[in-house]
């Protein structure tokens, strides 16, 4: 693979998840901070009218803006439409150097710790995902590897890209230990960058837990669509952790406890994030799969499933 040569970091795609937003700021007042010697370093606050008003976002979620024929279609409709053009350009500009890699920071109401967001399984990103975590035990890495044509999020623009997912943080707070958490998550990925350029191999043979995909699960609704239960207390706050078949999932409003229909065990993600309610997004699930990571081969392999299979359990 070619050397990197041009990184971009971007928070604030949402305007209350505040680490991010903070971040870029520290990082333009002190450019030092994020600059290497082997690449430039770009820094860029996503949706800056959101975050002067402290919401999410303005007429539409930025993060659901980047699809590709979208991003070439000459008209918009509203403000973040237009600013998601106007960020397509400044990291993909015609007539010059893209961005190499794209580095997207927020923040979630949910219980995901520290959480790297594969928007595909790209051999480099599953290399520096395992190095991640091989340095920071705390760090989980879960892959929405979808459609790239489907994919309406920021990091689907840029094949080596991924996002920063803290918390649990509520939204238009700053949480000083996710703050400088984040920021050194960062600095360990421009490391990793720079020591790839030098021809430095980081990472041993490495084995690590990957978190993938599988669908959503919504609350129980009535026919005029409000939500009928809400998240089982058992299961607040468990992100990451195994659901088996029959466990609670939810909680009906009367007391009446609603168990897991899928049959075979899966790994929530997400768990009531605020944000989601209006997505229609109880949750996410996952499946665990074990990765094996060899840094002198050009392929990444598949160790063990960890007992899952690739069928989407959903819950009636």
């Amino acid at each position: 693979m070619n050397p990197i040569n041009r990184v971009a970091i971007v928070g604030g795609i949402h305007g209350n998840e505040l680490t991010g937003v903070y971040l870029i700021e520290k990082f333009q007042r002190f450019p030092e901070r994020v600059k290497r010697s082997s690449f430039e370093t770009l820094t860029l606050l996503g949706n800056p009218k959101a975050v002067e008003v402290n919401r999410r976002y303005i007429d539409k979620d930025l993060n659901r803006c980047f699809h590709n024929q979208d991003l070439h279609d000459p008209t918009s409709s509203n403000y973040e439409e237009r600013r998601a053009k106007t960020i397509y350009q400044l990291l993909k500009p015609q007539g010059k150097s893209p961005v190499d890699l794209l580095v997207d920071l927020h923040s979630t109401t949910a219980n995901m710790g520290l959480t790297i967001i594969l928007g595909n399984n790209h051999p480099f990103n599953l290399q520096l995902a395992a190095y991640l975590s091989a340095i920071n035990p705390l760090v989980r890495v879960y892959s929405y590897a979808q459609d790239s044509q489907k994919d309406a999020c920021l990091r689907s623009i840029c094949d080596l890209s991924f996002s920063i997912e803290v918390g649990s943080v509520a939204q238009g707070v700053i949480d000083a230990d996710f703050f400088i958490k984040t920021e050194e998550l960062i600095y360990a990925v421009l490391d990793y960058l720079e020591a790839y350029n030098q021809g430095k191999t980081l990472l041993s043979d490495r084995t690590f837990a990957l978190y993938e995909y599988l669908g959503i699960i919504d609350y129980p609704r009535n026919q005029e669509g409000k939500i009928q239960a809400m998240i089982h207390p058992q299961l607040q706050g468990k992100d990451y952790e195994a659901l088996h078949p029959g466990d609670p999932l939810f909680l009906s409003f009367d007391g009446q406890a609603i168990a897991y229909e899928g049959k075979s065990t899966v790994y929530p993600v997400f768990i009531n994030e605020a944000a989601y309610y209006e997505k229609g997004i109880a949750m996410c699930l996952t499946q665990k799969q074990l990765i094996y990571v060899d840094p002198s081969e050009s392929s990444n392999k598949v160790g063990g499933s960890a007992g899952m299979g690739k069928s989407n359990p959903k819950a009636d």
